[in-house]
């Protein structure tokens, strides 16, 4: 979701949003309220970087360690953690899992997510950014 937003702006962080309000919480069995405040968490790790590289006139290929740093802080490292604190602590004030649970909940949802962003993230930024560019698919002046 970070790629597709870095690549579609508004439009990759809307899809972000939506597709876990559908694609999670639905499935989950998420009270509505609940649902849509907790997806929110999604919105944030998608914009947090997405500011960060447009602010800072990163490049979404990677193509230098700069480009590299900015992603590891803003699109590995503070989004993530914003984005566990958000998911743990909306479960935990909803009432869906007691206060005792809060570090649990954080740990495995900002180590799991740390671990998926960066295996599958740099990879598509480097490899398949050029292809959307190419195309012109890629939203610039976001």
């Amino acid at each position: 979701m970070i790629a597709f937003t870095l690549w579609f702006g508004v439009w990759g962080a809307v899809a972000a949003y939506v597709g876990c309000v559908i694609g999670a919480g639905i499935p989950a069995g998420l009270p509505l309220p609940v649902n849509l405040y907790w997806s929110l968490a999604d919105l944030w790790q998608v914009l947090i970087p997405l500011a960060a590289f447009v602010l800072l006139k990163a490049d979404a290929t990677l193509r230098t360690k700069r480009d590299f740093a900015v992603f590891l802080i803003f699109g590995w490292l503070l989004n993530n953690l914003v984005g566990a604190l958000w998911d743990a602590g909306t479960f935990v004030l909803s009432g869906q899992f007691p206060t005792s649970e809060f570090k649990g909940l954080f740990s495995n949802w900002f180590l799991t997510n740390l671990v998926v962003t960066i295996v599958i993230t740099p990879f598509l930024l480097i490899f398949i950014t050029p292809i959307i560019e190419k195309k012109g698919w890629l939203i610039k002046n976001y």
